[in-house]
């Protein structure tokens, strides 16, 4: 049997299975800064909200239709409503 044709071929494989597994933890890697991105979004105050039982007497608030970390302690997510000025 050739002996260097053995060598190129588990040369070969060793630097795939090495590819693989860089590819493999860039995904992860990737994966994760995306859930946290995703969590960030979903909080009340980063969307300019506060977490209050109600938005009634409260002016110009209006309720987030967005699903927020305020529903974990049972409130909503009150947005202050921007009305466009008129002048």
């Amino acid at each position: 049997m050739n002996k260097k044709g053995v060598e190129l071929s588990m040369n070969l494989i060793i630097i795939a299975a090495i590819g693989l597994l860089v590819l493999v933890i860039l995904a992860v890697l990737v994966i994760n800064a995306v859930n946290n991105t995703n969590s960030g979004m979903k909080s009340c105050n980063v969307m300019g909200g506060t977490c209050q039982i109600s938005c009634v007497g409260y002016g110009d608030q209006i309720p987030s239709t967005t699903a927020t970390d305020c529903t974990k302690s049972g409130k909503i997510c009150c947005k202050i409503l921007n009305i466009p000025s008129t002048t």
